[in-house]
């Protein structure tokens, strides 16, 4: 039996885009535009993968993180990353209980279904270690015993890109481990002037629109979207023109991309692709899903060069050209000498 919570509707037979649209709807009620934002906590939601914002103060990252949670009816925690956070402050330790002559094990902040880690790059080597094995393998370990965290369990961490010092980069291992890697803009004029006047009264409180119990359905059923092998072939062909651009005549781009995106890459476009469909009402992804996805799943898995960083080349402008170079991914059409081949072959 699921657990009902206040303010949860008793219909727990909804279609998935019309009980999305209603979450989506009374997020919007607290958060002023980040429409592309939301859309891809969401997307990410369905596909049960992590997501990295990255955007100047003030942009209401964590109100949308904190708002996120109320609608969905998980549990919220929120960790602030410094320097001199310890593993132990996220996964929590073992306590000795003189009363009782036993170390007793006292769980941390993690075991919650939405984990805001607020300012990530703060927090040293070990304590990213840490966040890793929870990210990928959805437990920690504590001793010699491992725990579960919650199901569905989500990290939406904040890195502050205008802010170097005392900061850590992430481990390219880590950073592989988000599905997307979405910058928060600056609100348009007329957005701005409605967050002003919101907050000339009392802040909106969002109510409960889902259940986990529902989360974890509409998830599973995400997991059954139909992939057709020209939408996978699609994304797989992305993800190789990043780390070979020249099969696809992208030659220049060789001496900007130091690394290309990993196989996760690929797997991450097509997952999201799903939940993106499933959204939009859609039984099947198409390639124009995997399109919408690409920059925000594949930015952060590029590694530029030192050419590239010098010239001020971005991953974004990168992965434009990657796109142009594809087209829109129709098996048989010729993107490049390379492929000309194996198409006629």
């Amino acid at each position: 039996m699921s657990t009902m919570y206040p303010g949860q509707p008793e219909d727990e037979g909804r279609a998935p885009r019309q009980a999305l649209e209603e979450a989506l709807y009374e997020i919007k009620r607290v958060i002023v535009g980040q429409d592309a934002m939301l859309e891809r906590l969401l997307v990410a939601l369905l596909a049960g993968g992590h997501v990295l914002l990255e955007g100047v103060p003030g942009l209401a990252k964590t109100l949308t993180v904190r708002t996120l949670a109320d609608v969905m009816g998980g549990t919220f925690r929120r960790i602030q990353f410094t320097p001199d956070l310890v593993p132990a402050d996220l996964v929590g330790t073992r306590i000795y209980r003189p009363d009782s002559g036993r170390f007793d094990v006292e769980l941390g902040p993690v075991f919650g279904n939405f984990l805001l880690a607020d300012e990530i790059n703060r927090a040293p080597a070990k304590v990213q270690s840490a966040l890793l094995e929870v990210m990928q393998e959805h437990q920690v370990t504590i001793g010699t015993e491992s725990f579960a965290v919650p199901d569905p369990f989500l990290v939406l961490a904040t890195q502050n890109p205008i802010e170097s010092e005392g900061t850590y980069p992430l481990p390219e291992a880590q950073i592989d481990r988000f599905l997307f890697k979405v910058l928060v803009e600056y609100p348009t004029l007329g957005e701005e002037a409605s967050i002003v006047g919101r907050s000339l009264s009392p802040p909106e409180a969002a109510t409960v629109q889902l259940s986990m119990a529902e989360l974890v359905r509409f998830q599973d059923e995400a997991a059954q979207i139909f992939v057709d092998r020209e939408v996978v072939a699609y994304a797989v062909q992305l993800v190789d023109c990043t780390r070979n651009p020249e099969r696809y005549g992208l030659g220049d781009l060789s001496h900007q991309i130091q690394y290309g995106s990993s196989p996760r890459g690929a797997i991450g476009m097509v997952q999201a692709a799903r939940a993106l469909a499933m959204l939009r009402g859609r039984r099947h992804a198409l390639t124009d899903d995997v399109r919408d996805l690409a920059h925000d799943v594949l930015r952060h898995r590029i590694v530029l060069s030192y050419d590239a960083l010098s010239d001020g080349v971005s991953t974004d402008q990168i992965l434009d050209r990657v796109l142009a170079a594809i087209g829109d991914g129709r098996l048989g059409m010729t993107v490049g000498p390379h492929h000309e081949q194996e198409t006629a072959a």
